[in-house]
């Protein structure tokens, strides 16, 4: 076999496959992803930063990427583990295909390795760190490499994320503040970009928003100080207890406006509430998540891409479970029960799918007239 690849886990366990991708080396949290489809959304979730991304679909690349179904400008994650990789594109959408993005974004990857023992092994064992190579076969260098990698918890990997300069997002494009304005618009909205994928931008658009996305460290004052409707803190990557600035900016924001939470962005409302976190065995990654809402018992099929999950225990006089995963019984929603402030642990802008979840958007623009 050529073009040979090593996926190295920290315990030691060995995987040779076929490099696809870029070539180099990559280290991170490894995860499984269960989505069947959506492979580029994936790849281009901010929310990857810092991780190495299994996709349990055993068959990739099929429909080759496009132009259009990109969530970011990049490729955040730190490599890409399948099954089986197919360079033949079957899709009248498709531009090119996912190896060659892949090389010319330097995201190495992996196939022909047996990804059901992996995910097997990360849901018995847990999350654990990887090495991914196509430079070195040396077990015991790449093992020393990959000792010396921080573990996620504690880090703070938004500030790699995030924009540097407040920017407005009006029909699928990114435009200078002051730009724009072409589009009727009704209602402002401030988003904290914690990671933002653009899908989310565009729920707020269709509603009919204009969306001002300032960075994640952008003071509590500076937001009130744009005449806005509304606060929608996104998704990210990582642990939201490396994020202390933005925690206190959410406390000095509560009761000031609506706030809305999306993955990340609901940890980080938990947290300035007074709630706890903490690291998931094996977290959530994928399109098939169940979630009951409490108060109706409707069940959801959710998008999740996380790895911590808060607990409300010792607020809850004051704040309120909403929803809960069906899996394992984690807190998947909140709201305050004073205060217009709520999140949900689930992701529902889709992209990709499922779309039950979709109507929080709307749910979360009618509270700016209440």
């Amino acid at each position: 076999m050529t073009n040979q690849a090593i996926l190295l886990l920290e315990d030691g366990t060995v995987f040779r496959g076929r490099s696809f991708g870029a070539e180099g080396e990559s280290v991170g949290e490894i995860v499984f992803n269960t989505s069947m489809t959506g492979y580029q959304e994936i790849l281009s979730d901010p929310s990857y930063k810092g991780q190495l991304i299994t996709m349990t679909y055993p068959l990739i690349g099929n429909y080759g990427v496009n132009s259009e179904d990109f969530e970011s400008e990049k490729l955040w994650l730190e490599g890409f583990i399948v099954k089986e990789y197919t360079g033949f594109s079957s899709n009248w959408r498709s531009d090119e295909a996912l190896d060659l993005l892949l090389k010319r974004r330097g995201i190495v990857a992996i196939d022909q390795i047996d990804t059901r023992a992996l995910t097997k092994k990360i849901r018995e064992r847990g999350a654990m760190q990887g090495i991914l190579s196509t430079k070195s076969d040396d077990i015991d260098a790449l093992l020393q490499k990959l000792k010396a990698v921080p573990s996620l918890v504690g880090q703070d990997l938004v500030s790699q994320v995030t924009c540097t300069e407040p920017y407005v997002w009006e029909n699928g494009k990114k435009l200078e503040v002051g730009q724009g304005g072409e589009a009727a618009t009704q209602f402002h909205v401030a988003v904290y970009d914690f990671g933002v994928k653009w899908n989310i931008l565009n729920r707020l658009n269709a509603l009919n928003c204009r969306v001002t996305v300032v960075p994640a460290n952008t003071t509590a004052e500076t937001v009130l100080a744009m005449d806005i409707d509304g606060i929608l803190l996104s998704n990210g990557p990582g642990d939201p207890e490396g994020l202390p600035y933005a925690v206190k900016n959410i406390k000095t924001l509560l009761g000031k406006k609506p706030i809305f939470g999306i993955c990340l962005g609901h940890q980080l409302l938990g947290l300035a509430l007074g709630a706890k976190c903490s690291k998931m065995k094996f977290g959530h990654h994928g399109g098939n998540q169940p979630v009951k809402e409490l108060l109706t018992g409707r069940v959801q099929i959710t998008a999740q891409n996380h790895g911590f999950a808060i607990d409300l225990s010792e607020i809850e006089d004051e704040v309120e479970v909403t929803h809960i995963n069906l899996n394992d019984r984690s807190v998947e929603g909140l709201r305050h029960r004073s205060l217009p402030a709520s999140s949900v642990q689930y992701h529902p802008e889709a992209a990709p799918g499922p779309h039950d979840a979709a109507f929080f958007f709307k749910d979360f623009v009618d509270s700016f007239s209440k």
